[in-house]
């Protein structure tokens, strides 16, 4: 059993999806990258493009600055990488015992990964409406205030009021 998080950091998010290379996949499975790239084309037609794609020029530069790197181990093609489901097909096509035991744990992996991303959501969307709660509560509050100045303000200033009513002749 490797640790969650070996499996974690080989995790990337690229076209707003979460995927793994397929270099690291084949490591995690001890397997060669061109064997894991043959056994997928053999059954291509497991693998449509959201399940697996190859990396643009682009997409694999940026990868490779994130690892701080400026070669990546003479890759001499651009890398598949695999969806969730793309890993998941994998199990049917890789029938090792240590490729099928890396396997479920890696669909571990990405549902710790999900439900930790829908408690984000959950959480930041309670977050947003006690947001909104104290904006109104602030505007309700400044109106008080300017209601309670504009009373201060009567009072101290306050008018002579005309009196109403009868009027006893020869007193103001």
């Amino acid at each position: 059993m490797l640790p969650d998080e070996v499996i974690t950091n080989k995790i990337y998010f690229i076209r707003s999806q979460k995927v793994m290379l397929d270099k690291d996949l084949a490591e995690l499975y001890g397997v060669l990258t061109r064997n894991l790239n043959k056994a997928v084309k053999r059954n291509i037609k497991r693998f449509p493009k959201d399940f697996m794609f190859q990396l643009t020029n682009e997409e694999f530069n940026n990868l490779k600055f994130q690892f701080g790197t400026s070669s990546w181990g003479g890759t001499r093609k651009l890398p598949f990488v695999f969806t969730e489901q793309g890993v998941a097909m994998l199990s049917g096509i890789l029938n090792s015992d240590r490729a099928i035991n890396v396997n479920i744990q890696i669909m571990r992996v990405f549902t710790k990964i999900r439900e930790m991303l829908i408690d984000k959501l959950e959480l930041k969307l309670e977050i947003d409406e006690i947001k909104k709660k104290l904006e109104k509560q602030d505007k309700s509050i400044d109106l008080i205030f300017t209601y309670l100045d504009t009373l201060i303000q009567k009072q101290k200033d306050p008018k002579e009021r005309n009196k109403i009513g009868y009027k006893i002749p020869g007193k103001k």
